[in-house]
């Protein structure tokens, strides 16, 4: 039963973000903001959702390990699957943006959490500069999205109250998905005696990252893979400025010696993404599969650690 109530919390977090991703666009097409804005900010958000209903919910519920690892373990599967099986199914070529700009600020913030989590704490303080962090980061974002603009297509937008229903009816799955999430974790992870941060960088992590991983690889079919790179790595700067500044702001977060480790891993994954980038043009699928072989390395080692 605990199972079930597991994939329920995932599919309440995966539905609600993706209502409320629908609600918001449409209500931002309507006060006449850019499409290319609104996937920017409002979009890249709102798939971040379920990793924030997590770890607010996990931090609040005192389970900081979930809300720690959930965060880095959904940064090491986007990094590593979400790209890698794109660019299996569909090579690409590289965004000099993203290598130049996107891929860096991964790195500076990888490199800021794993600094901020070495005394034991994630305080309000280190929160607060996350999000300022956050918010310079949409500004940049926005300004290199005018800079670059094209003209806008005409698309449908829903009625104000179905986005009235869509925003509330998502946040209510979102935070009730977060809830159930979070509980069941916690008793499948006593069920078989494994810690809170072996469940946390497991299931949870790839439950939360399914959004992403959906989309990239619906992308990858669609031939458009370079849009998955931009989209993990995207997602994982939201999830670490975002999702750990607004939770360590509202609730100050314990991390633990292997929330330490885990930190170093990501900088090391955020680094190995950086350099595969670099070497050619191209995401190939050898690179996409040396990929997927590290994280498949990478679960073996946590756990049995």
């Amino acid at each position: 039963m605990v199972f079930l109530l597991l994939v329920l919390g995932m599919v309440l977090l995966m539905k609600g973000a993706d209502l409320f991703v629908d609600g918001s666009a449409s209500v931002a097409r309507k006060l006449k903001v850019p499409s290319v804005i609104i996937g920017l900010t409002i979009v890249a958000l709102g798939t971040s959702l379920p990793e924030a209903s997590v770890s607010i919910t996990a931090g609040l519920m005192g389970s900081n390990e979930i809300a720690i690892s959930n965060i880095v373990g959904s940064n090491i599967f986007n990094t590593l699957v979400v790209v890698g099986t794109s660019a299996v199914i569909t090579p690409f070529l590289m965004d000099q943006d993203i290598l130049n700009r996107d891929l860096k600020i991964n790195i500076l913030v990888s490199i800021l959490l794993s600094i901020f989590v070495l005394n034991g704490m994630l305080n309000r303080f280190e929160g607060i500069i996350f999000l300022v962090g956050l918010v310079l980061f949409i500004l940049n974002l926005i300004r290199s999205a005018k800079k670059n603009r094209v003209e806008d297509e005409k698309v449908e937008t829903l009625s104000g109250i179905k986005c009235l229903i869509y925003i509330v009816i998502g946040v209510a799955c979102i935070i009730w998905g977060g809830d159930i999430t979070v509980d069941s974790a916690k008793q499948i992870a006593a069920m078989l005696g494994m810690s809170d941060t072996l469940i946390g960088l497991t299931v949870v992590s790839i439950g939360t990252s399914l959004p992403e991983l959906v989309t990239s690889v619906v992308a990858a079919r669609k031939g458009e893979s370079g849009l998955s790179l931009g989209n993990a790595i995207g997602s994982n700067i939201m999830n670490i400025l975002f999702i750990l500044g607004a939770s360590s702001t509202i609730h100050p977060i314990a991390a633990t010696s292997q929330n330490i480790i885990d930190t170093f891993v990501l900088i090391g994954v955020s680094l190995l993404i950086y350099g595969i980038a670099k070497k050619g043009d191209t995401m190939t699928r050898k690179k996409g599969i040396f990929m997927i072989l590290v994280y498949v390395i990478y679960m073996i080692y946590i756990i049995v650690r």
